[in-house]
């Protein structure tokens, strides 16, 4: 069914739900995004009677397809998929949906006091263009990261005889360290704010070391490496007609008459025989709640009684990334012409990290720019315009003058979302995971948490939020 249609008859649903929606469901899952979605389908099938309540006017939470005028779309929220994020790569096989390489031939760019430069992906030379002592300390740097991630148990990092040594510290600090000399700090600083959408100072070093051992799976570690790569990485494949698609067809699959939009849950009370849970148009009663949802929104629902304190002091305690997506189209991708591959890093810039978001056939061009982490915080109040024109200034000196004439935009700001309010995920700050970490999962009577934050692998990522919604719906079957 197409997108648009989709939410015409979601629409139609909604304005009857009031009286259709049933009085009372085996479990009530409070968000639409891949990890409710997910639990439900699972329970559905296991013929648990569910109700999946969603505040947006659509489903897929962080994961949203936006449509061209020329009939395209453009992935605003995530995008990529790669090796090792299995759960993602099976449910979009078992949904019909296939994939495509992101585009990835010729040069990256290099944009670095200043100078533009640029380096092949290919080959035996393929380290970006710095000098020795800081490809070295590049070097060093990532493989005793790898090394110190190797020895976390991804499902509960804290557990480490040297958490709390790790915790005290953030990740900025690690590194003033371990690359002293700027040309290899900014690489990691780039990497970092892409990957979090937050600043090395802002990050715990556990934290940091957990979100390396998650990019892996039961039988393969994770590394730095595979979190920033594109071939062979994270941001290997793209699904075809965008990964909101994934949500969609589980909302198919599930039916829409178990699916509620545009009902934001206010209110989870425990009665005799389970909860209540109260939203805008909405009163359910339900032998078990899921809370699919980031940690920091999930604390703005009202509990009755209220949760552990453990669980409430790290909601508090979690805060989302700032994140936005900036995309200039064009009639053609042009710098493919030119020999590259759409992909740069720099050290200064509203845009510090770019991709080709083109379609897969590159019937036109989609230059896709992250603004993150301090960045976005500063124009998180500027207007579109104002943006644009920032954007504007970085893709010229990347890609050259072609790239100040773009035919349209599509400009995403998950920070000023009121359902996300940031991205791509809640991370946690110096001394959150070994005093609250194991909050994440675990569940409260009959309440259970899902949400990226809480996978074992591919924390932040749609994998996870997957994973993380499949753990709930075997702990629901479990306690049933």
């Amino acid at each position: 069914m197409h997108l648009l249609l989709l939410w015409a008859v979601a629409g139609l649903l909604r304005s009857t739900l009031a009286c259709t929606a049933p009085e009372a469901v085996d479990v009530a899952i409070v968000g639409g995004g891949l990890a409710g979605l997910s639990a439900a389908v699972q329970l559905a099938a296991a013929n648990k009677s569910v109700m999946v309540i969603e505040a947006r006017d659509r489903v897929g939470g962080r994961v949203l397809n936006v449509e061209l005028p020329n009939g395209g779309i453009i992935e605003a929220g995530a995008e990529f998929i790669g090796p090792t994020q299995d759960r993602v790569i099976s449910l979009a096989a078992e949904l019909g949906l296939g994939t495509f390489a992101t585009y990835n031939t010729g040069e990256n760019v290099l944009w670095h006091n200043g100078t533009r430069l640029t380096y092949s992906t290919a080959g035996p030379d393929v380290a970006p263009p710095i000098d020795t002592l800081s490809l070295i300390q590049l070097a060093t740097a990532l493989a005793e990261l790898n090394s110190m991630a190797l020895e976390i148990n991804a499902s509960a990092p804290w557990t480490h005889p040297r958490a709390v040594e790790w915790d005290s510290m953030t990740f900025g600090s690690w590194l003033d360290n371990a690359t002293p000399l700027q040309s290899a700090r900014f690489l990691f600083d780039v990497a970092t704010t892409s990957i979090f959408a937050a600043e090395p100072r802002d990050l715990s070093l556990l934290y940091t070391l957990a979100y390396i051992a998650a990019a892996g799976n039961e039988t393969t570690p994770g590394t730095f490496e595979r979190l920033t790569a594109t071939a062979g990485g994270a941001q290997d494949r793209r699904v075809t007609g965008g990964t909101q698609l994934l949500a969609v067809r589980l909302a198919e699959r599930l039916g829409m008459e178990h699916i509620s939009l545009s009902t934001p849950v206010r209110h989870i009370k425990r009665i005799d025989e389970g909860y209540k849970v109260t939203a805008d148009g909405l009163a359910l009663r339900a032998k078990q709640v899921v809370i699919a949802m980031s940690p920091p929104l999930a604390a703005r629902i009202d509990y009755e009684p209220i949760l552990p304190a453990i669980r409430d002091q790290l909601t508090q305690r979690l805060p989302m990334g700032s994140m936005g997506k900036a995309v200039a189209l064009y009639d053609t991708p042009f710098w493919r012409d030119d020999g590259l591959n759409g992909q740069a890093a720099s050290d200064t810039g509203i845009v510090r990290s770019t991709f080709d978001s083109s379609p897969e056939d590159g019937s036109y061009g989609a230059m896709l720019g992250f603004i993150a982490a301090d960045q976005m915080r500063k124009f998180d109040a500027k207007s579109e315009d104002e943006i644009k024109a920032e954007v504007v200034k970085d893709f010229v000196n990347y890609f050259g003058p072609k790239a100040a004439s773009p035919t349209s935009w599509v400009i995403q700001r998950w920070d000023n979302e009121k359902f996300s309010r940031g991205g791509p995920v809640a991370f946690a700050p110096p001394g959150v995971l070994t005093q609250h970490g194991p909050a994440l999962q675990q569940g409260f009577e009959g309440i259970h948490f899902a949400g990226t934050e809480s996978a074992p692998y591919w924390i932040g990522y749609m994998d996870g939020a997957i994973r993380s919604g499949e753990r709930v719906a075997k702990e629901v079957l479990e306690t049933s």
